[in-house]
């Protein structure tokens, strides 16, 4: 009889951001985001001149937890949750750590998109959501073998979860996603009238 398994798998963790460190009232986190986007005047300058829709602190802040309490807060969550990803990952990290690498602020308007990359250089990365409402887009991930499928056929609407071209995770606030760096991701169009607001990051083995 044919045998068929699953080879090569791309896990995926999902949890509460409280089940891990200290609880973060999501309305604070929010204040804090508004708040540092408000007054990053180098990070607005960067999105005006890069056409990013909304603001992100990406390319302007990398501080976060020593200008705010609630980030460094953020950080001791956050840390836990990786390390538990990467013992279900079953990593030899070889007595290094997994270490923060970087933490920014995203804040998507209505009809703001954030195009399909990936995060090279790091090991995992993820993503906690502060504000998620009525209609904002999911994460919208990618098969990394899309790529090698060259005259592949396309699967079937139904085709089993696994089999999927593409995964929408549908978030809610207070969430952590996390996924190996690797692993391509966007965010479709935000459809709501409101700003989705999340707070992404990196770490790196070091």
């Amino acid at each position: 009889m044919a045998q068929i398994e699953s080879l090569f798998v791309t896990r995926l963790y999902r949890a509460r951001l409280s089940e891990q460190g200290t609880p973060i009232d999501a309305n604070e986190l929010a204040g804090s985001c508004y708040s540092i986007a408000e007054d990053d005047e180098a990070g607005q300058a960067w999105c005006e001149e890069n056409g990013y829709p909304g603001y992100t602190s990406y390319a302007s802040l990398t501080d976060l937890p020593w200008r705010f309490p609630i980030f460094a807060d953020l950080v001791t969550a956050l840390d836990a949750h990786v390390a538990a990803f990467a013992e279900d990952l079953e990593f030899d990290l070889d007595d290094r750590a997994l270490v923060l690498e970087d933490l920014w602020i995203n804040i998507l308007p209505e009809g703001g998109t954030h195009s399909s990359h990936l995060h090279p250089h790091s090991v995992i990365s993820g993503t906690t959501y502060v504000a998620m409402p009525d209609g904002a887009s999911s994460l919208k991930l990618e098969d990394p073998r899309s790529a090698r499928m060259m005259a592949a056929p396309t699967r079937k609407k139904d085709a089993r979860r696994e089999l999927q071209p593409f995964i929408y995770m549908k978030p809610d606030v207070g969430d952590v996603l996390l996924w190996e760096s690797w692993l391509r991701h966007e965010v479709p169009m935000n459809m709501a009238e409101e700003e989705r607001i999340s707070v992404s990051f990196n770490y790196k083995w070091e």
